[in-house]
């Protein structure tokens, strides 16, 4: 949550900068493992052409990330299916309008209801992630028939 709002408290100029960067550097990268030999300009075009892409695609990690670190001690908790969902996702999305409101108070910033649509996608993703990811490590019936069998002998 912290890094969140370290981000969010970025100025406008600050943010889109450091984003632009991200989306030059995956153009670039691409440029030199395709061999495609692109000038600065076609590349600079490059990443102007994703650069909203790279920004929605931060915004929707860091909160598949928060979700994860909100969601597994829930379930550790028995909180688990529709109650996880409910819970994890109050937690985040309220988080995320939290986030949102706090750049209101930025620099060249501002609120963005659609950014806490990207925010809850990514959010709601990590969620699931934890729910199968616990279902299915946790209750393996393969795992209980060998603990059966190994408790008999």
């Amino acid at each position: 949550m912290y890094l969140i709002y370290s981000f969010s408290a970025q100025t406008g100029e600050v943010s889109g900068d450091l984003s632009y960067k991200i989306s030059y550097q995956i153009v670039e990268t691409t440029n030199e493992v395709l061999d495609q030999g692109k000038s600065y300009d076609e590349l600079a075009a490059a990443a102007d052409g994703i650069h909203y892409y790279v920004r929605k695609a931060a915004h929707m990690s860091i909160y598949f990330l928060l979700a994860i670190t909100v969601s597994f001690p829930l379930y550790v908790y028995r909180i688990r299916g529709f109650w996880l969902m409910l819970l994890a996702g109050i937690i985040c999305v309220g988080f995320a309008g939290l986030d949102e409101y706090h750049q209101s108070f930025v620099a060249g910033r501002g609120p963005s209801i659609k950014d806490v649509g990207f925010d809850s996608l990514g959010a709601f993703a990590g969620i699931l992630l934890v729910q199968l990811f616990c279902w299915s490590t946790l209750h393996n019936p393969d795992k209980r028939k060998r603990k059966r069998r190994h408790r008999s002998r």
